[in-house]
């Protein structure tokens, strides 16, 4: 016998879980200014998540998928992507969103039950939220089939988390990416947790990124608490895409502090030492030591930016909660392009006990 065929998986880290350099820095890490516009947005969008779970807690917002712990691939994806992109996100990718123009008041409408959230006032190219696990997979083929077709300078970027790996759609999807060479990026989160099932038991494979072989397409893995290194993983898969090198997946290893939404009780699957050692690896308090060290962050700047996030937040807690309620009409208003003939008759007898 003779080898028909070997594969790796690359694994990226640069910043080690106390915030020092393990391997050259990538030339954007080396601009103090972007490391800590960075920051900023981490910062940001954990006081946004924060305060989203304190909403759904008191009945002013409906069920959340909280961030925590997974702000560096926010970041990391939201930084790297340009504005003609065009994001398929999962429920959990608010953070990207709010960097590619999306408001919070947009998120806070959203997961209040109120569609026109899903109008997004910035990215208007993005596609909404996608809750149904991996179904976004095959819809971001679709563009990123568009976009080739149409020879744009575009990439198509589709977040997923670890379970929806072991979705049909998502393997129909690397598929046809690798088949078509698309420009289209697949970005896998391996937060170790598909809702109470651990990544141990959801496959056999040492790695998700190894699933990306089947398809013909390159796969790799990165710290996904290593903001830095999720940036680069980013960039270089957005420049490969971009140049007709065809399409990358990538896979963060992360770990989900909270519980899965709002909805969820973590506690009962998993126990409270496993949740504490992850602790000690997020990804802010990595990223703010390393500015730290280097001189470009301290304590006075910590407390102002704080602050500044905080007030932010709250101003767009207050747009979204002195928002008049959308029409009962709003449910046949955004199915279709337009409304069926029979649609029409509900929506006028809707219209009509309403008034």
């Amino acid at each position: 016998m003779s080898l028909a065929a070997h594969f790796d998986i690359q694994y990226t880290r640069i910043l080690d879980d106390s915030g020092r350099a393990l391997a050259p820095l990538p030339p954007f890490a080396k601009d103090a200014a972007a490391l800590t516009e960075l920051y900023r947005w981490m910062t940001l969008i954990r006081a946004f998540d924060a305060k989203a779970v304190a909403l759904q807690r008191t009945g002013q917002l409906g069920t959340f998928a909280s961030m925590l712990g997974q702000e560096a691939i926010q970041a990391g994806i939201g930084s790297a992507m340009t504005a003609e992109d065009v994001l398929l996100s999962s429920y959990r990718e608010q953070g990207a969103l709010l960097m590619r123009g999306v408001t919070m008041k947009d998120l806070f409408l959203y997961w209040g039950g109120d569609e026109r959230g899903s109008h997004f006032s910035g990215a208007r190219g993005d596609f909404p939220i996608c809750v149904t696990i991996a179904a976004h997979a095959t819809h971001a083929v679709g563009v990123a089939y568009a976009i080739k077709l149409r020879r744009q300078p575009r990439v198509a970027v589709c977040t997923l988390g670890d379970g929806a790996t072991s979705k049909g759609d998502f393997y129909e999807g690397i598929n046809a990416a690798g088949a078509w060479q698309l420009p289209l990026v697949f970005f896998v989160s391996n937060n170790q947790w598909a809702i109470s099932t651990p990544r141990t038991t959801q496959t056999a494979a040492q790695t998700f990124a190894q699933k990306a072989i089947a398809g013909g397409i390159e796969g790799l893995q990165v710290d996904g608490n290593d903001v830095l290194a999720v940036r680069q993983a980013m960039d270089t898969a957005l420049a490969k895409a971009r140049g007709g090198g065809g399409p990358t997946l990538i896979e963060a290893l992360t770990y989900r502090l909270s519980d899965h939404t709002t909805a969820d009780d973590a506690s009962r699957y998993r126990g409270a030492d496993e949740v504490a050692a992850a602790w000690k690896l997020e990804p802010v308090a990595r990223l703010r030591a390393f500015l730290t060290q280097g001189g470009a962050w301290d304590k006075a700047r910590e407390d102002t930016l704080l602050h500044e996030c905080n007030a932010q937040v709250q101003a767009a807690v207050e747009a979204y909660q002195n928002e008049p309620p959308p029409a009962l009409t709003q449910m046949f208003d955004h199915l279709y392009a337009g409304v069926p003939a029979a649609l029409q008759k509900q929506r006028a007898a809707v219209l009509a006990e309403s008034a």
